[in-house]
């Protein structure tokens, strides 16, 4: 008898395919190649016929030449860290498309001389904080106020109270990245209370700034107390107001947030901020306040280092010039019209609809809930669909996974609709392959398992 494997189709052969040959242009040849080469082993391990080689390889290719994947976001946090917080308006990815080809982005077409890096993005953030008398852009959040401090205070002293010595996440603290600035902290009053007189006390010659931090992911509450920036501003020394979020005005919902024309007008002279939380852009740290300042900030030698690139300004500006982006419209999510998709959803995927509550996240307004609603599905869904063709992460909450639909769109309730459905396709087609083998257990027939 002829062993199959020499109808196992060629190298050659298989990258000749139409299918395959266009995969090529777009995750490139040794990619594809590899995945050619895994296709014949596993033809060769007799896991799949010679003849199925080639669809198996087209059902293998990645989509592209990155390994990100695009999520749907049921998990009801707004803006969540590991799924890249803020995503980003149609006009910002246009941006970015654009951004990416040979572009102005420090040159002066009319003189043909350098321009300023980023001006139409510099513009846009001065035009969206009036009472900044400057503005300059770092590469996130944590740049923005290690470029203040290095400038202000390597060397000196911060000022900073005891309770806002905090951890921004992934095991970073505060107190270890201002540290490796150079510049040596120094904490005034107690975990829960700080008065402006702990303040006065502790400037002193060697003081180079004193930080205002906004604890972002936690709350304390109880008998305490904490001074306002702006009140800070009478002793003498540069105050610092790191806001986090990128709130830029006051937001009815986040009444407790802080926002950066509040903090300048109360003469904060520089707040720093993230770009791709509350703003709804790109990654990126803002730097708002006097002109002076920041301009001093901006020339500083670690400026060059901290610089973002053409992508990064292109996408901020269609954030700040462009239509409402997504982070606003899931903030601003009318209660009964996500009930009434959420209604639409669950009849169209057999769920059921809920009431359930949602996040901001990032680090913003912590202790601040978003009455919301979605879909409830059996706890074994909250798995699949994150490994499903299309990825959707939900929840799991009492036992079931929910899809919480404040931080899904609208436009992508059909997307959610189908990735939902195909998982439960592939799930009953795996109940399928099973058959009892005692009165109590069950054993499943994974495809190409040999008939017992």
């Amino acid at each position: 008898m002829t062993d199959p494997r020499r109808r196992i189709p060629r190298t050659d052969a298989v990258l000749a395919d139409p299918r395959v040959a266009a995969a090529a242009d777009v995750v490139g040849k040794a990619r594809v190649k590899d995945v050619v080469l895994a296709a014949q082993q596993r033809a060769r391990a007799g896991e799949i016929g010679p003849d199925d080689v080639v669809d198996a390889v087209v059902a293998a290719l990645p989509r592209s030449a990155a390994s990100l994947r695009p999520v749907l976001n049921a998990t009801g946090v707004v803006l969540h860290t590991n799924l890249g917080r803020a995503p980003l308006s149609g006009a910002a990815r246009d941006a970015l498309v654009t951004a990416a080809g040979t572009t102005d982005v420090e040159l002066d077409l009319a003189t043909g001389g350098r321009g300023r890096r980023g001006a139409g993005a510099m513009a846009a953030l001065a035009e969206a904080v009036p009472d900044a008398g400057a503005v300059h852009v770092a590469n996130n959040g944590a740049a923005a106020l290690i470029l203040a401090a290095t400038a202000l205070a390597a060397g000196r002293e911060i000022v900073i109270a005891r309770g806002e010595m905090v951890e921004i996440g992934d095991g970073f603290r505060l107190p270890e990245l201002l540290e490796s600035t150079g510049a040596r902290l120094r904490e005034v009053g107690t975990t829960n209370r700080v008065r402006v007189a702990d303040y006065a006390d502790a400037v002193g010659p060697d003081t180079g700034m004193i930080l205002k931090v906004h604890p972002s992911n936690f709350v304390v509450q109880g008998f305490t107390s904490s001074v306002p920036a702006g009140e800070l501003t009478e002793l003498g020394v540069p105050v610092v107001a790191d806001i986090g979020s990128g709130l830029l005005a006051p937001h009815p919902l986040l009444p407790d947030e802080p926002d950066a024309t509040t903090e300048l007008r109360s003469g904060v002279p520089l707040v720093t901020a993230s770009g791709d939380k509350l703003l709804g852009g790109p990654q990126a740290g803002l730097l708002l306040g006097e002109a002076s300042l920041v301009n001093r900030l901006r020339r500083h030698p670690l400026a060059r280092a901290l610089r973002v690139d053409k992508l990064t300004l292109a996408a901020l500006e269609a954030t700040l010039r462009g239509p409402v982006p997504p982070v606003r419209a899931m903030l601003e999510a009318d209660v009964d019209a996500l009930r009434a998709r959420g209604r639409t959803v669950a009849a169209a995927v057999g769920g059921e609809a809920v009431d359930c509550v949602a996040q901001v996240g990032g680090g913003g307004a912590p202790g601040v809930d978003l009455p919301s609603a979605g879909v409830a599905l059996p706890v074994e869904y909250a798995e699949a669909l994150r490994a499903g063709e299309d990825p959707v992460v939900g929840r799991v909450e009492h036992g079931r996974c929910v899809l919480d639909l404040r931080s899904v769109l609208p436009d992508d309730d059909e997307r959610l609709v189908a990735a939902v459905r195909a998982v439960a396709s592939g799930m009953t087609a795996k109940r399928h392959r099973c058959r009892p083998v005692t009165a109590t257990t069950l054993r499943c027939h994974e495809e190409g398992d040999p008939p017992s």
